[in-house]
């Protein structure tokens, strides 16, 4: 942002740095609003969030990402409640962008080929139940079309042999998850499960989508 500092020096001619200031004040408060204002926020879930949250924080245009539950009530949307996979609620992740540095249908494309596998039914990887099922939570009608006609367009095309069992629904709620679980493949490199079933993800973003890569 444009900072203008006046000190004891630019004092003289007063009239002309008044206006000056009148002029700038008002263009730098405009320019946060706009900026602000282009902030959009889009809802996978696709298996542990520890995985999918790595994946999109690497993702240029990915301004936030926060893992959390979504598809169940407030009262189970704690980590041991949810794990018995008896709650609605699918491991998730919130993802802020902005849609002039990343599109909408870039965010699916890297969820589809890189966070997850979207023909694994309440399942993936190693972890089972229905809070790791595959979840697009759209938060607009855009998206939503937007998601079906990119599941269409991958099915006619026969990108994957078995077929897409991705759930697109309207989100109702996002609760975000226990501090621990937040950021956790960045403070946990080297633990095994991040080292087998994570990392892996992120080499495959860097090879497939160089030019998203962060």
């Amino acid at each position: 942002m444009f900072k203008f500092e006046l000190g004891r020096d630019h004092l003289v001619g007063g009239n002309f740095w008044l206006i000056l200031l009148m002029t700038v004040i008002p263009f730098s408060a405009s320019a946060a609003d706009k900026s602000a204002s282009t902030q959009q926020t889009a809802v996978f879930a696709g298996g542990c969030f520890w995985g999918v949250d790595a994946v999109f924080k690497h993702v240029k245009g990915v301004t936030d990402v926060v893992s959390g539950y979504s598809g169940g009530a407030a009262s189970t949307a704690h980590y041991e409640m949810v794990s018995e996979g008896t709650t609605g609620h699918a491991e998730s992740v919130r993802v802020h962008f902005d849609p002039n540095q990343v599109s909408y249908r870039q965010l699916l494309e890297v969820f589809f080929s890189v966070a997850h596998d979207p023909t694994e039914l309440n399942r993936q990887g190693p972890d089972t139940g229905s809070q790791y099922r595959s979840v697009i939570f759209y938060t607009s009608e855009e998206q939503r079309k937007d998601a079906q006609d990119y599941i269409r367009q991958l099915t006619a095309a026969r990108t994957f042999s078995d077929p897409i069992v991705t759930q697109v629904v309207p989100l109702k709620q996002f609760y975000p998850a226990e501090e621990h679980h937040q950021n956790y493949l960045a403070l946990h490199p080297f633990q095994p499960y991040i080292v087998f079933n994570d990392m892996p993800k992120l080499a495959h973003l860097r090879e497939q989508f160089p030019s998203l890569y962060k």
